[in-house]
């Protein structure tokens, strides 16, 4: 474009002898020597060339110049070879400024939609920075919700147990409640008998002691005569206690009885002795 100026703007010089076949302007022969005298100057200013910033003014003068009979290609390539390019590279210039009239509002709808595009994304990523904090605490409180189940069906579990053993325990409460009257009276009587304890077991400790070799008869009256001596030495002793009644196991007597044992007091009286001393007992064996 630089070059369809400065051939624009150059006057023809008159014609001379050397004068170019077909240049009747003189425009070819001024361009070739102003501006081809320094090819790679020339070469780089084209390529360095501001194609975006053509002003209308500019592509109007090289629009009548490229348009006039003088600039046919026939005219061009009978000046000069290096010319043709040159008016090619100007059309095409002439036509980039046509489709930039085009391209140019495009390409600040596309800028404009870039930026809001931006915004956008900017915008998005916000939302999905949040949306990522939200499903975070969702997880969290999903995670616990689960926990809190297993501890609700845990805790559901011990209360069902706790209510199972507090109605077992009521029926055993129940069903010991007609013990009450027994245990109250066992209790009265042993604490009656805690007064005698240690004038019962003197008798006791006497008879399985001392009473083992004689007969039923005469251990009667020993636990008979040492139970008034001992109520004489002032201990509280029961009045009719033997040693039958203070040291026998209705239990152990019922296995004696089973395996053959004779079932008589003297009898009974004898196994209380063996299994209640320490040393081979003397006693008489009916």
């Amino acid at each position: 474009m630089e070059v369809s100026c400065h051939m624009m703007q150059l006057k023809p010089k008159k014609q001379t002898q050397n004068k170019v076949e077909g240049d009747t302007g003189g425009y070819f022969e001024t361009a070739r020597t102003n501006l081809l005298n320094n090819p790679g100057q020339f070469m780089k200013s084209m390529q360095e060339y501001d194609k975006e910033g053509m002003s209308e003014g500019t592509v109007r003068r090289v629009g009548a110049i490229i348009a006039s009979d003088d600039f046919t290609m026939e005219k061009v390539k009978s000046a000069s070879q290096a010319l043709v390019a040159i008016l090619k590279w100007s059309s095409a210039m002439l036509q980039y400024h046509e489709l930039l009239k085009v391209v140019n509002p495009k390409r600040a709808k596309v800028r404009e939609m870039s930026e809001m595009l931006a915004v956008v994304r900017a915008s998005l990523a916000e939302k999905r920075k949040k949306l990522k904090e939200v499903e975070d605490t969702i997880e969290g409180l999903e995670r616990m919700f689960a926990e809190k189940k297993e501890l609700e069906a845990s805790l559901q579990a011990q209360i069902d147990d706790c209510y199972k053993k507090l109605e077992r325990a009521g029926k055993i409460i129940a069903g010991l409640a007609g013990e009450k009257t027994r245990w109250t009276e066992t209790v009265a009587r042993l604490t009656m008998e805690y007064g005698y304890l240690i004038g019962n077991c003197l008798v006791g400790a006497g008879m399985v002691a001392y009473a083992g070799a004689f007969t039923a008869q005469f251990r009667q009256e020993l636990e008979a005569e040492w139970r008034a001596r001992t109520a004489e030495l002032g201990v509280k002793v029961l009045p009719d206690i033997s040693m039958k009644q203070l040291l026998e196991d209705p239990v152990t007597t019922k296995l004696w009885t089973a395996a053959s044992l004779p079932n008589d007091n003297l009898s009974i009286e004898n196994g209380i002795i063996m299994f209640g001393s320490r040393r081979w007992p003397l006693m008489i064996d009916p």
